[in-house]
Parts: C-alpha cells; sequence; structure tokens
C-alpha cells in the first residue's frame, strides 16, 4: 500500500494498538479518579512506575514470577494509593482542582527521584513469561504471543470497568455520590471510604499496566514521566472524566500513532498533540465529554 511493505504497516499497527492498550488503561484509571473524585492525579505515572517495579521486586527478590506480579503489584501499590489519599488527597477535596495537580505532582517528582536515587536511570530486565514466549504466524506478519496477551487483557480490563461503572449499581452509588454525598450517605452508603476504594482502584489500574509493560520496555524510574504527558492528552481528547471516551480514544490514538509512525515518522512524537489542539478548539469538553 502506497509502496509501503505490508509487514512494516502492519507491524507499526501492532505497535501501535499496544501503545493504545497502555494509554486506555492509564487513561482509564486517570478518568475514574477525576470522573468520580474530582482530582486531577499527575502521579499516576509515578504509580504505573511503581507497578513495574513492584513485579520486578518479587521477581528478583521473593522469586514470585509474573503471573504472581499480575495479582500483587496492583493491589501493593493501590494500597499505597490508598494511604496517600487517606493521609494527603481527601484534605483538598473541597479546594481548587488546581491544589490536588500540584500535591499529586510533587508526589510524582519525589517518588521518581527515590527511584532514581537507589535503581538510577539504566532500565533493569524483566522477561517474558515462558507461557507467552514466541508467535503465531498469520500470514502477512508473525505476532508475537505476549504482545497479543497485553492487547487481549487491557481491553477485557477497560471494558469490564466500564460496565460496572455504567451498569451496575455499585456503578450507580459512585456516581451519585460525586453528585450529592449527602443524599448517597442518607441511604446507608459509607461515602469516603467508597472514594477511597475508588483511588486506590485507579491507582491499581495504573500499576496493572506497569506490570504488563515490564516485559516490553524495560524497568526504569522514568518510564511513567515519559508517558503522563501523552496519557493526559488522550483524557482531553476523550473528554475529561469520560469513562468510554478513555477507552475509546487511547487505543484509537495508539493506531494513529502508528500509521503517522509508517507514513511520515517526523510527526510521530507530536500528532496526539495536534489532534488535542483540534479538539480542544472544535469541542474543549473532549469527544465524548459533556460541557459543564
Amino acid at each position: 500500500m502506497f509502496g509501503i511493505p505490508p509487514q512494516a504497516l502492519f507491524g507499526q499497527l501492532l505497535l501501535g494498538l499496544i501503545n493504545g492498550a497502555f494509554y486506555a488503561m492509564l487513561s482509564l484509571g486517570l478518568a475514574v479518579i477525576f470522573g468520580l473524585l474530582n482530582i486531577i492525579n499527575f502521579a499516576h505515572g509515578a504509580q504505573y512506575m511503581m507497578g513495574a517495579f513492584a513485579a520486578w521486586f518479587l521477581l528478583t527478590h521473593a522469586g514470585l514470577g509474573y503471573w504472581w506480579a499480575l495479582i500483587l503489584a496492583p493491589l501493593a501499590v493501590g494500597l499505597l494509593g490508598i494511604l496517600l489519599e487517606r493521609t494527603m488527597l481527601r484534605r483538598l477535596y473541597h479546594l481548587d482542582h488546581l491544589y490536588g495537580l500540584l500535591l499529586t505532582f510533587g508526589l510524582a517528582l519525589v517518588i521518581q527521584g527515590l527511584f532514581q536515587n537507589q535503581y538510577g536511570s539504566s532500565g533493569q530486565p524483566y522477561l517474558i513469561p515462558a507461557e507467552l514466549q514466541g508467535g503465531r504466524n498469520l500470514g502477512f506478519m508473525v505476532l508475537p504471543n505476549y504482545r497479543a496477551w497485553v492487547v487481549v487483557l487491557s481491553l477485557a480490563v477497560c471494558l469490564a470497568t466500564w460496565y460496572v461503572i455504567e451498569r451496575t449499581k455499585l456503578g450507580a452509588y459512585l456516581r451519585a455520590a460525586t453528585e450529592n454525598p449527602t443524599l448517597v450517605r442518607a441511604f446507608g452508603v459509607n461515602v469516603p471510604r467508597m472514594i477511597t476504594l475508588t483511588y486506590g482502584f485507579g491507582v491499581g489500574l495504573a500499576a496493572l499496566a506497569g506490570v504488563l509493560a515490564a516485559p516490553i520496555y524495560q524497568v526504569s524510574p522514568l518510564m511513567g514521566a515519559d508517558l503522563i504527558i501523552v496519557v493526559f492528552a488522550v483524557v482531553v481528547i476523550g473528554g475529561m472524566g469520560s469513562i468510554m471516551g478513555a477507552i475509546v480514544t487511547g487505543f484509537a490514538l495508539g493506531l494513529v500513532e502508528g500509521l503517522t509512525k509508517v507514513f511520515y515518522p517526523e510527526a510521530s512524537k507530536t500528532v496526539i498533540f495536534v489532534i488535542m489542539a483540534v479538539v480542544l478548539l472544535l469541542k474543549p469538553a473532549g469527544l465524548f465529554g459533556r460541557a459543564s
């Protein structure tokens, strides 16, 4: 197509789909936290990095492999998120969004600095689990098993999260608690505990994305900082707080980025920000957002 070898085209599309899976999972966590808690969680990238490091720590120091890390790392980082919410963030709920952004931005710098001081800037290797090594020949390209697993699991987690929030009674309580917490308390719901667990869940999603990324990218203190600006752009394009917007926009922008690498590589690093500027000009609330 247009003189581009099919292997190169489909290879970049696959790469874009994988990047899109990480964009979708991370922007979903941000959208959940912002949509339900009104906190702009700038520490999300650092929490993604902590998930990858938790997987690496479990493997090298506890002898627990990838499958255990998929469960334990999000739980551990999510519990740290709960501690953060109970000790710091809940004091800011009645203030402007800017205070939460500045606090989480400062925390991200502190966390990143601590890990950089301990492990340096070079990455730590994390091998693909034996069960997911190798690939399948599709005729026009070889599909690595681990990358297919990342896309399928990310899509399943994103859709399950959307279903719980948008289609279940628990999700209805969560959304109602953000609009009128006093009324929800009248039904016997412990709103502060619900908010705490929601933040822990959003942080756990970031950590799960970090575990999935560990065998693809090297585990590095800077891996979250490299990604967080792009993820915020994805959230803005999809609509701040929009669950479905985060999922659809994450995967779609990953594919757009992959196609740009094929046809005009020079623009691949900026295409998402160009799209963000156009969307903000035409639809400031985002593609799936609602104007306040």
